[in-house]
């Protein structure tokens, strides 16, 4: 009951916040004090780890199903940009990513978490899915600063800078951000297979092999646009574009193969 009830909590904190902001830029579109939103958000984001806490570490073992361990990643995110917004203007991704999370909890909190898992994980095991579920959690930041990174630059290009894009550092500086998380992401990603290749019996068995073949292919577009980026130049919209394609497959190779391993066919993923 107490989950229930946090959950729900944390959904409405993360929502209001979000209308809250949107309201106040839009009657005042100058104003880009995120005091509200950070605020709201941080409590939300507190009630988020008390239940993802609760999901992942459910009866005696350790459920990393489907919907915990998207709530879980969703709470990393929000942590990572909730801190990175103290020291730089981001808040605005928060306006994705709030309500991508409220969905999250409210998706977990309908479906329930009923789904098969694994009770028990080796310490090896463990580290492999702490780094997964990390990087993950960052390539999903990057995602979300992609989308945003691609609307201010379409806005610029049409010469309408005003709006939201107040609040944004310049497109240059976003830019510069977005592959700063494109390298935390890559390095996570990195430890990941190799800790996946070391520990797991066989990272290429059935229940794993789509698993592995998008997050290989994941970490050669990322990879790529890292080449690109510092040999060909790459920027704005090529970097959006690798950007959402190596995400895109990140998104199969984890809720994927989640989605059709523990809900269609009922095995632990």
């Amino acid at each position: 009951m107490l989950v229930t009830t946090t959950t729900v909590a944390a959904i409405l904190l993360y929502l209001g916040a979000t209308l809250f902001h949107i309201t106040q830029r839009l009657r005042s579109p100058a104003s880009t004090a995120p005091t509200v939103l950070m605020a709201a958000g941080g409590i939300a984001l507190a009630l988020h780890g008390y239940v993802a806490s609760e999901l992942v570490f459910s009866g005696a073992g350790v459920n990393f199903s489907l919907w915990p361990a998207s709530v879980l990643i969703l709470f990393v995110v929000n942590l990572i940009v909730l801190l990175s917004s103290l020291r730089k203007p981001l808040h605005s991704l928060l306006i994705l990513l709030f309500p991508a999370s409220a969905l999250g909890l409210t998706l977990s909190l309908a479906l329930g978490t009923d789904l098969p898992h694994k009770d028990h994980l080796s310490l090896q095991i463990g580290v492999h899915v702490l780094f997964s579920l990390l990087a993950y959690s960052v390539f999903t930041v990057a995602a979300a600063h992609a989308l945003l990174l691609a609307y201010q630059d379409r806005r610029l290009k049409q010469h309408h800078p005003g709006g939201f894009l107040r609040g944004l550092p310049p497109l240059q500086t976003m830019e510069a951000l977005l592959f700063e998380y494109i390298w935390a992401g890559i390095i996570l990603l990195t430890l990941s297979l190799i800790t996946g290749f070391l520990f797991l019996e066989n990272l290429w068995a059935q229940h794993l092999a789509h698993k592995s073949f998008f997050s290989v292919v994941a970490w050669l577009v990322f990879a790529t646009l890292l080449w690109g980026r510092y040999r060909i130049g790459w920027r704005s919209r090529t970097a959006i574009r690798w950007t959402l394609g190596g995400f895109i497959s990140l998104a199969l190779a984890y809720w994927g193969s989640k989605f059709v391993l523990e809900v269609l066919l009922g095995v632990p993923a």
